[in-house]
């Protein structure tokens, strides 16, 4: 059997190898949304990607016969092992061939790399983004991806637990959920939101761009405050906030990024962006200079789905129909903008807040991630 070497990205060819390897894999599956490759350019460059504002990554080739077999990167969120005394080598950019001496290789390059920077486990999959391609998707191929979540291969999860990974924590839930102000569910939410608007003094609004920073800093306390009770929760620093919203600010409209206040106190938001899969899906990843002839053909696409990728209501407000509020108005606004569908990811199975909630508003569950970790033994 030839040997697989494993080797750190260096040149600017090797970069762009690391880039466009996807491609190999999924040449043939329809449900993969390639991902811009400028946008992807930017993500892993030391001097461009907002993740190296936290942290710091390792980018790997496997090569065979002089050919690239697989890619992976393996990173530290130095705020995260701050925060939490301990820490956890990031596994993202997991692209391999269906050959789990490949997978094997990439694996044991990537402990090489998280036990030189003195990390105890190896964990992912995250691509140096906590909101991007989250997880290992083990369920739901029936329809691509939504706006920054994953597809994969189905023969990954058996390579990640063949290596000696386990699942943890809860999977991430992916749900669709029909914008029909008259299905039964959502008839039932909108009285209910009535009365709760009569009752409490909270109201929603649309976002403000124009004072973007200090959205920011809301939605980075709400973020913080709202989601401090879940287990292992890291806490976000502004840079994963603005990750998670500068690159986006092109397609925002500002009257589905909602926000609860009590008061002028800001208590709550629930943001919706357009799905933008449906348009990257055709582009190609603007890879080539013809493929921008693509983009020319389908940049005014209007998306059927919206993508709601959180919603977060401080403590102090849980239990006063804050989040019914919010799911009220996000339905008469999508509606009215001619949304069909709504996606609500990645959520996990053991939220007590969204889980109940989406599944009294009649959502269906479509795709399941999972997250897989591997502690290391000291060798």
């Amino acid at each position: 059997m030839t040997d697989i070497q494993v080797h750190p990205v260096r040149t600017a060819r090797e970069k762009r190898l690391f880039l466009t390897f996807p491609w190999r894999i999924y040449k043939d599956d329809p449900l993969w949304v390639p991902p811009l490759l400028s946008e992807r350019a930017k993500m892993i460059d030391p001097q461009h990607g907002l993740f190296f504002k936290d942290g710091h990554a390792g980018l790997f080739i496997a090569w065979r016969d002089g050919k690239p077999v697989g890619t992976i990167a393996s990173s530290e969120d130095t705020t995260a092992t701050r925060a939490r005394g301990f820490g956890e080598c990031l596994v993202g950019f997991f692209e391999c061939v269906d050959d789990y001496s490949v997978a094997a290789a990439l694996f044991d390059r990537a402990e090489d790399w998280a036990r030189s920077h003195h990390l105890d486990s190896l964990f992912g999959t995250f691509n140096l983004d906590r909101e991007e391609s989250r997880g290992i998707l083990v369920e739901g191929r029936d329809r691509p991806p939504a706006s920054y979540c994953g597809h994969n291969p189905p023969y990954y999860p058996a390579f990640f637990e063949k290596y000696g990974f386990e699942k943890y924590g809860g999977d991430g839930l992916a749900y669709s959920i029909d914008i029909n102000l008259n299905t039964p569910e959502i008839q039932h939410m909108l009285r209910l939101a009535e009365k709760i608007s009569r009752r409490k003094n909270i109201t929603v609004r649309g976002g403000n761009l124009k004072d973007i920073d200090g959205e920011i800093d809301r939605i980075l306390e709400l973020q913080n405050r709202g989601l401090a009770h879940m287990p292992d929760f890291s806490p976000y620093t502004r840079t994963s906030i603005e990750a998670m919203i500068l690159p986006a600010l092109e397609i925002i409209d500002p009257e589905l990024i909602l926000f609860a206040e009590v008061d002028g106190k800001t208590i709550g938001w629930f943001p919706g962006i357009p799905n933008m899969n449906e348009v990257l899906i055709h582009l190609n990843g603007l890879r080539r200079p013809w493929d921008y002839l693509r983009l020319v053909k389908y940049a005014r696409l209007k998306p059927k789905c919206l993508a709601v990728k959180s919603i977060v209501v401080v403590p102090e407000y849980w239990d006063t129909g804050a989040a019914v509020l919010l799911f009220a108005e996000m339905a008469r606004r999508a509606t009215a903008k001619g949304y069909q569908w709504a996606d609500l990811s990645v959520t996990g199975e053991d939220n007590l807040d969204t889980f109940p909630l989406a599944h009294r508003m009649g959502a269906k569950i479509y795709k399941r991630y999972r997250f897989f970790r591997k502690p290391l033994e000291a060798k």
